[in-house]
């Protein structure tokens, strides 16, 4: 099984930064394309970001283009959500998770769809106060 653990969440104020980091084990990490999803309260869950297995492409949500980038490193089997200019709207449980298929690189359609994922992490909380 591959495990997720999602770190580095807290309350910010409007304009501030955080990083969310989320850690993997199990599998083989650097061989999965990884995604990060929101959920504010009463909202569905949506797509904020994803990056391929190997770094070379990234997807955003419009919401977060430009405000946000993700990143990872292989060899530290993480994956990060450098998140700026944030604003309440911003609020929410983050989640990350792995595309469990070697070697994808896909589009922006296949990144975007929850069905793309196989395991996720338990979610981490990010607050944004006006």
């Amino acid at each position: 099984q591959v495990q997720l653990v999602e770190s580095g969440g807290g309350l910010v104020q409007a304009g501030g930064s955080l990083r969310l980091s989320c850690a993997a084990s199990g599998g083989t990490f650097s061989r999965y394309g990884m995604g990060w999803f929101r959920q504010a309260p009463g909202k569905e869950r949506e797509f904020v970001a994803a990056i391929t297995w190997n770094g070379a492409s990234t997807y955003y949500a419009d919401s977060v283009k430009v405000r946000f980038t993700c990143s990872r490193d292989n060899n530290k089997k993480m994956v990060y959500l450098q998140m700026n200019s944030l604003k309440p709207e911003d609020t929410a449980v983050y989640y990350c998770a792995t595309d469990a298929r070697i070697y994808i690189s896909g589009t922006y359609d296949h990144w975007k769809s929850e069905g793309t994922y196989d395991y996720w992490g338990q979610g981490i909380q990010v607050t944004v106060s006006s």
